[in-house]
């Protein structure tokens, strides 16, 4: 038998061709091998040896006839069994080809965003993004951008946003206030009083239902607005420089009265809370490190992160006070002091963490609008920056404000 696995398609397909054509040549020598009809009598027992000769060729050819039929069945096996080993190889061909296909259009996809994040990065987005300021057209900035803007907003340049953060980040006292960036007015709850958690001993009466008096507090965006003017001559300035001088100037300005608004909501809160509103303790200043000491402790055992917020001058004083005694105390008992001109002759000490809450419906983006048209025949410009910001005490306890005003200390209900 021949070796078949060691054949090439071709030589097998040769091999079946010679294979059938000795079958039909074994076929064609039986038939010629069948005795003919003769009229002639022949001599008895003259015959018999060529009829038992030819039967003798006859079986051989079968023999040979049945190993040929049989080698022609395992050659048409084999190459069957080689053609069904062919289609799965396409097949998995096929399927490698297509992941191959889908990683490398994700990978164009990563390239894509990689590609975007360099443009805001480049010159040319910093100046097309200045021109959008000063025209309103964003036509320029869509074209260079490989991605639709994320909700129809134009992203800012790099250089932009990193104006934005380092002012938010290098106004001191919003870092400490907790931020959210939700839409629209929001709403939300406060205790203003429950009763505390009891032990219950097994076997022993279930304890008393648990008394608790919720307010909510709606959180209404308001905006804040700066506006500067400038001449025609700044509107020659670069791309980066453009972008540098109005967003330094109005983004500096915005996050201060975001700061000032945290402080006026703390100092307008009520000493008892309402349904609609949380409370603040005061308590009357003394001018000494005792007032800081005696606003702790107004404050609830939830408030933890406490700090204290003063003016300069306040903090001044204070400091005077214990050089007078010769730094015999710490005059701000380990708090952080923070300064703000917003809180007056007033000294807030609270958790500003937990106790207020600033709402950013559109992010920390300073948005805005450009008129060349009102100041135009003083060769000036106004530019207009706007950010909505909602900000409410939300918690009770939190905060306690020392007045300077002599009135009686109080100490916040809940």
């Amino acid at each position: 038998m021949i070796e078949l696995r060691s054949l090439t398609d071709a030589e097998l397909k040769e091999q079946l061709e010679e294979v059938k054509g000795k079958l039909d040549d074994i076929l064609e020598n039986i038939s010629d091998d069948e005795p003919e009809d003769d009229s002639t009598e022949e001599k008895a027992g003259e015959g018999e040896p060529e009829e038992a000769e030819r039967e003798e060729d006859i079986d051989a050819l079968t023999e040979r006839a049945n190993e040929l039929i049989e080698l022609k069945e395992a050659i048409k096996t084999e190459l069957e069994e080689r053609a069904k080993v062919a289609a799965t190889k396409a097949e998995l061909r096929a399927k490698v080809a297509e992941d191959n296909t889908i990683e490398v259009k994700e990978t164009h996809k990563e390239k894509e965003k990689m590609d975007r994040n360099e443009i805001l990065r480049s010159t040319q987005y910093v100046n097309a993004f200045a021109e959008y300021i000063k025209s309103g057209d964003d036509t320029e900035c869509r074209s260079l951008l490989t991605e639709n803007a994320t909700d129809g907003t134009i992203p800012v340049p790099e250089l932009v946003e990193g104006i934005v953060n380092t002012a938010w980040n290098e106004e001191p006292l919003m870092q400490y206030v907790n931020k959210t960036f939700l839409k629209g007015n929001v709403k939300m709850g406060f205790e203003i009083s429950a009763t505390d958690a009891e032990i219950h001993a097994e076997g022993g009466d279930a304890p008393a239902e648990e008394t608790l008096k919720l307010g909510i507090v709606t959180m209404v965006p308001e905006t804040i607005k700066k506006w500067l003017t400038v001449s025609d001559e700044s509107l020659d300035l670069n791309g980066a420089a453009f972008l540098e001088y109005i967003y330094r100037e109005i983004t500096h300005k915005i996050t201060a009265k975001a700061a000032a608004i945290i402080v006026e909501k703390i100092l307008a809160a009520p000493t008892e809370a309402t349904a609609t509103q949380a409370s603040v303790a005061t308590i009357t200043a003394t001018g000494t490190a005792a007032d800081l000491i005696d606003a702790q402790a107004a404050l609830s055992d939830e408030a933890r992160n406490v700090i204290a917020v003063m003016s300069k001058s306040s903090e001044a004083t204070l400091k005077k006070a214990a050089l007078s005694a010769n730094y015999a105390y710490d005059p701000f008992d380990g708090l952080t002091v923070v300064n703000s001109d917003a809180v007056g002759d007033s000294i807030i000490v609270g958790d500003f963490g937990t106790g207020i809450t600033a709402n950013f419906p559109n992010g920390y983006g300073v948005q805005f609008k450009y008129d060349d048209l009102s100041l135009a025949e003083r060769d000036l410009v106004k530019i207009v920056g706007r950010m909505p910001m909602a900000a409410e005490v939300v918690a009770c306890g939190r905060f306690c404000v020392i007045k300077a005003a002599s009135n009686k200390a109080v100490k916040a209900s809940k």
